[in-house]
């Protein structure tokens, strides 16, 4: 009887610094069972082997920012099954979407010395303002947990649990006190999505809002919370043009601030 087919895996980089490839990398002995599981087909961080299409299961590093990269990511959507957008590259056009709001153009002119070489799109984009993104696992990197479970999920053929809740809610669920009350510390957590297990929070840090915006965010009530406890509006300005910079909610809000 002929052995049944495994999956195959493919894992693409756009513009990203690797840190979300390096958590699967991380690993390690779960990864050994994956493979079991599965055909690492296409990973070029791991592996110099390159299996041809199609793909089950596709992992997306990385924002848009190319014309290239506006051309591959349509080939990888075309040649998956399932497309997995991760990291706050993926699925928000990452720390360097800060670039949405001046010319690049003019950046180019001031780092290069033949500004003309350079081939770049004006903005950075999400993967979903291409193609159509099946799931997105988010963080900056993604929470290895959190991936092992989500794949672990889709290959027994189960919907994957993604939370959409606040960091406040791990914070609470772990007993963990309130920066913000205790220390007046500037904190995204009421309005970022859970998934960290609040680990800045646990460490009497405030929450950088790796993970995004959680579900239905008040942005304005934050701001005047964090102003209440002594947050200055630069330091709200600062947390909001960070890592998910371009999601829609914290870009709305820190225009509002910027007014």
């Amino acid at each position: 009887m002929r052995a049944p087919k495994k999956p195959k895996l493919a894992v693409w980089k756009f513009a990203s610094c690797d840190g979300c490839q390096l958590t699967l990398l991380d690993c390690e002995d779960e990864l050994l069972d994956l493979v079991g599981a599965i055909d690492i087909a296409y990973f070029p961080e791991a592996t110099h082997v390159h299996m041809p299409g199609p793909y089950d299961l596709s992992l997306v590093e990385g924002s848009i920012t190319t014309p290239d990269d506006a051309r591959r990511i349509q080939l990888v959507r075309k040649q998956s099954k399932i497309v997995v957008a991760i990291g706050a590259c993926a699925v928000s056009g990452g720390i360097q979407a800060l670039r949405n709001t001046a010319n690049i153009y003019d950046y180019a002119e001031t780092v290069y010395p033949h500004p003309e070489w350079i081939e770049t799109l004006s903005n950075s984009k999400p993967i979903h303002d291409y193609v159509k993104v099946d799931y997105e696992l988010r963080g900056c990197p993604i929470s290895k947990p959190q991936l092992l479970e989500f794949l672990t999920a889709v290959l027994s053929g189960k919907k994957p649990s993604i939370p959409n809740y606040s960091v406040c809610e791990e914070c609470k669920r772990s007993g963990r006190v309130c920066v913000v009350v205790a220390q007046g510390a500037a904190c995204m957590g009421p309005i970022t999505q859970a998934g960290c297990g609040a680990i800045c929070p646990s460490f009497s840090r405030g929450c950088y809002g790796c993970f995004g915006p959680c579900n239905s965010p008040n942005t304005e009530s934050w701001s005047q919370l964090m102003t209440k406890h002594g947050v200055s509006k630069l330091e709200q300005l600062r947390l909001l043009q960070g890592i998910n910079c371009a999601a829609e909610p914290f870009k709305a809000q820190s225009e509002a601030l910027s007014r």
